[in-house]
């Protein structure tokens, strides 16, 4: 294993390499079937006791990106929805019902060609299953999360994959803005909830970028959702910046106006949710929809005009 200091799109960025992925077994959190996935650059723990989840994100030893409940680690066969914390994958549009099925039963595992698979038994009451496949890079701070939604029922349903990373506060969210143009068409739209305040001094409504601040203290919740289709959103933690690359399709129809990417708050969690397009799934077929997540020792700064010089390069880097 070797750590020195790589150039990603032309900027100094810590590096850790090493030439292949390890896995192990693990008891995290009081889940004791669970997973660690190591390159040596970054490491992630899924479980198989419940989900399926991802638990865990962190460079090396570091602290974990994500946040987990620790008055629920470790739970599972609950009756009820647990939030847990982590990774977890849902379907859209939302539903108090449909949406929060429980998944606090063990799920399948396999391990192969350095693939990690995730499958949860379909859910009684919606007739669909949830897959998730993690394929960690051998030698960069780089994972591919596959999310798959298949139909189990005997007729079509309509829905959409839904990928949600609860990341640790305190935090901001970075989501770009659409590039300028002279068109006289909007540019993108934005959805917005009841509950959604936008003179709430978490948000920054920049000409760049939009940011959502993660404060502890406040525990009111924030909500949007945007159009985006330059395709990415970040996370600026304590000590790393978590990236990730989302779809957009322009010829597809997203839940929630149209939305393919949301932010969601409330205290120290700060919610980074990518949907994809609402498809029509016949008997037996599924939809996929990937994410491709990046985790970097790295500061973006507060300023937009610092940020950009130090973003755009960066994000022209990560393939």
């Amino acid at each position: 294993m070797k750590r020195l200091t790589g150039i990603i799109g032309g900027l100094m960025v810590a590096l850790t390499v090493q030439a292949e992925v390890t896995m192990e077994k693990v008891n995290f959190g009081g889940w004791p079937n669970s997973i660690r996935l190591s390159n040596g650059a970054i490491e992630l723990v899924a479980t198989a006791d419940v989900g399926p989840r991802v638990l865990r994100l962190a460079l090396p030893g570091g602290e974990n990106v994500f946040k987990v409940w620790p008055e629920q680690a470790g739970t599972k066969g609950a009756p009820q929805w647990n939030i847990y914390g982590g990774h977890r994958f849902w379907h859209a549009p939302e539903d108090k019902v449909r949406t929060y099925q429980p998944d606090n039963e063990p799920v399948e595992v396999v391990w192969k060609d350095g693939v990690l698979k995730l499958t949860q038994k379909p859910e009684p009451k919606t007739g669909l299953q949830k897959e998730i496949e993690i394929r960690m890079d051998p030698k960069q701070a780089r994972v591919e999360v596959k999310h798959r939604l298949r139909n189990h029922n005997v007729w079509a349903i309509e829905a959409a994959p839904w990928a949600l990373s609860v990341m640790q506060g305190p935090g901001r969210a970075i989501i770009p803005q659409e590039p300028p143009s002279k068109d006289l068409l909007p540019a993108r739209p934005m959805a917005l909830w009841g509950y959604t305040d936008m003179r709430d001094p978490r948000w920054t409504w920049g000409t760049k970028y939009i940011q959502l601040q993660c404060d502890p203290e406040n525990k009111k919740a924030q909500k949007i959702g945007i159009r985006n289709s330059p395709g990415w959103m970040a996370f600026q933690g304590k000590t790393a910046l978590f990236f990730k690359r989302v779809p957009f399709d322009a010829a597809a129809t997203y839940p929630d106006f149209n939305c393919n990417t949301e932010l969601y708050t409330n205290g120290d969690m700060l919610e980074m949710e990518s949907v994809g397009a609402l498809t029509k799934i016949a008997p037996g077929a599924a939809v996929e929809h990937v994410e491709t997540w990046f985790l970097l020792k790295y500061q973006a700064g507060t300023d937009e005009n610092e940020m950009g010089d130090k973003l755009t390069p960066l994000i022209q880097g990560l393939k």
